[in-house]
């Protein structure tokens, strides 16, 4: 390999913006990525639908934003969500919005998405190499050479590290990245599980697997009852506890599990008070009075209904007309706070990120480059910044590649 201008280390979202504009300016590129095709978690994000970015203004994103959000200010001053929606239009890409302002292609097709990525990084003349990196090498505090995993060396004037988390190891996300950045001397801040799903104490999340929740409201507190998060949307039983969107973005929240037992709230009325839906109870009960109460309020729970008359105090073969007042309360209660207690979380490499990583106050706000190693910038999820699920990570992706794409050598 000949020598070259600048070296990206990492083939996805961040290190195909980073390559392709770094290129467009005339820098010779060179874009390191071990798998067969660049953007391997973008064909698979969002369930394959791939969640671009969310249609929203500057101050809502950073509000999305769960750690270091000041920090990206600059970049996505520089490359903005409206930005980065006519980016791929420009690109042709069709887009659609949906709830809570989430941009998708109208393909619902990460596939898509790769695709044209992968044709913008080859059009804007990113040399592409089959290749992971081993090592960076410095002499007198600047980077001067990539060494790859078939130990082949690089030189070359600057590095962009692109190289993602610990998530989706399948995917070739691995933490050589934060081995790199360690050995050039900045820190890594602790690295966990974040928008991951959340392992329940109770058995009765089991007994529920499968089942989704539309338009309800989870709240998230701390082990002093303190509320840390509160979303309403969509959510999912599972067979080890519960997932689903508002489940992952309540765990942006969660990281002491050793110390905090975390407790969900689930208000499955969120529009109604309980007097009215008390008042919503006491008719259906009325109406089907010579039923089972399992069966005459069915329709209000579905097969939450029996985990609920079981905590609320009622068998499930009381007829309707013999629920007591304080049983229906307490029914009602439990409607609008159905309880979870969180065990811990998945394992990180279920995880859609991770939380932590490189120390972003060693790291240049507006060029992503390192304050203590000249020539090195890093972009994406291998800085220690993530935000709640809707297309706010993958658009923090965006702007740190396009801010350290278009700051090297300037």
């Amino acid at each position: 390999m000949k020598d070259t201008d600048l070296v990206v280390i990492g083939g996805g979202a961040a290190g195909m913006l980073a390559s392709a504009f770094a290129a467009k300016r005339g820098i010779s590129t060179v874009l390191l990525e071990p798998n067969k095709k660049l953007g391997k978690k973008l064909r698979i994000t969002g369930n394959g639908r791939c969640n671009l970015t969310n249609n929203c203004d500057i101050g809502e994103f950073i509000n999305n934003v769960v750690r270091n959000g000041r920090f990206l200010y600059s970049a996505l001053s520089r490359f903005s969500p409206s930005d980065a929606m006519a980016f791929f239009e420009g690109l042709g890409i069709t887009l659609k919005t949906e709830s809570g302002k989430r941009v998708f292609p109208a393909s619902d097709s990460g596939e898509e998405v790769a695709r044209v990525l992968t044709d913008f990084v080859h059009g804007s003349g990113v040399k592409v190499l089959r290749a992971a990196a081993r090592k960076i090498l410095a002499e007198e505090g600047a980077v001067s050479a990539v060494v790859t995993t078939n130990d082949e060396t690089i030189k070359c004037r600057a590095a962009i590290l692109c190289t993602g988390c610990l998530s989706y190891p399948g995917t070739g996300s691995k933490g050589d990245g934060y081995i790199m950045a360690r050995e050039l001397g900045h820190n890594v801040t602790p690295l966990g599980s974040s928008l991951v799903p959340l392992v329940s104490k109770e058995d009765y999340c089991r007994e529920m697997q499968g089942l989704s929740l539309k338009n309800v409201r989870l709240t998230a507190l701390d082990g002093k009852g303190k509320v840390i998060f509160q979303g309403l949307g969509e959510m999912i039983f599972t067979h080890f506890g519960v997932s689903g969107p508002l489940v992952l973005s309540a765990s942006a929240r969660m990281a002491d599990y050793d110390k905090e037992v975390y407790r969900l709230s689930i208000d499955l009325y969120p529009g109604l008070d309980e007097k009215r839906l008390d008042e919503m109870v006491l008719s259906q009960l009325a109406a089907q009075r010579n039923r089972d109460v399992k069966n005459a309020l069915d329709s209000m729970a579905g097969r939450m209904m029996i985990p609920l008359l079981r905590l609320s105090g009622i068998p499930a073969e009381t007829k309707a007309n013999s629920v007591t007042r304080e049983q229906r309360w307490n029914l009602v209660r439990l409607l609008k706070a159905f309880p979870v207690t969180v065990a811990g979380p998945r394992p990180v490499e279920e995880a859609v990120i991770t939380r932590g990583g490189v120390d972003v106050r060693q790291v240049n706000p507006k060029t992503m480059e390192s304050k203590l190693v000249k020539g090195l910038y890093f972009a994406g999820e291998i800085l220690d910044v993530d935000a709640y699920t809707g297309g706010f990570n993958l658009q923090i992706a965006w702007s740190t590649g396009y801010a350290a794409g278009n700051s090297v050598f300037n």
